[in-house]
């Protein structure tokens, strides 16, 4: 199978679910079925996910300046979807495939806003389909006008 490797693991479920305050005894043990929003962690295993820190290199933060050093900073994640065609379970292995997906613009407050989609297709070791996911980001045209000096 190609596409970026995501082993789903129990412990990796358990804690996930413990993150988001969720402890349904299914997210719980070796046959755990992994919460919905799970699969976005799989960029933990993506060694050129931006927003992940890298050895060696200065961290951009996350602070009112966040984005500032990182490229592509100044964006926004605006909407997440997901089409689920079967269960995520502990044990297997996804492979995330990506692809770009539709662009668009709307007059904003402040200017012009850009949209754009990110569609990652998660796939089993025999190829099936198992979670779509898009990732819409917005990014403005220009600096926003700071809230004092409205």
């Amino acid at each position: 199978m190609t596409g970026l490797p995501f082993p789903v693991e129990a412990g990796h479920i358990m804690m996930f679910a413990r993150a988001i305050g969720d402890e349904n005894p299914a997210y719980q043990g070796e046959s755990a079925l992994a919460p919905p929003t799970f699969t976005m962690a799989s960029a933990h295993y993506d060694p050129d996910y931006h927003l992940r820190p890298k050895p060696e290199q200065e961290w951009f933060g996350s602070g009112r300046d966040a984005g500032v050093m990182a490229e592509g900073g100044g964006g926004l994640h605006a909407e997440q979807h997901f089409e689920y065609h079967r269960p995520v379970r502990a044990g297997e292995t996804l492979y995330a495939h990506n692809s770009t997906g539709r662009s668009w613009e709307k007059q904003g407050r402040t200017g012009r806003l850009l949209f754009s989609e990110r569609i990652t297709e998660y796939r089993d070791a025999d190829g099936e389909p198992v979670v779509s996911a898009v990732t819409v980001a917005v990014v403005p045209e220009g600096p926003a006008t700071p809230k004092d000096a409205r």
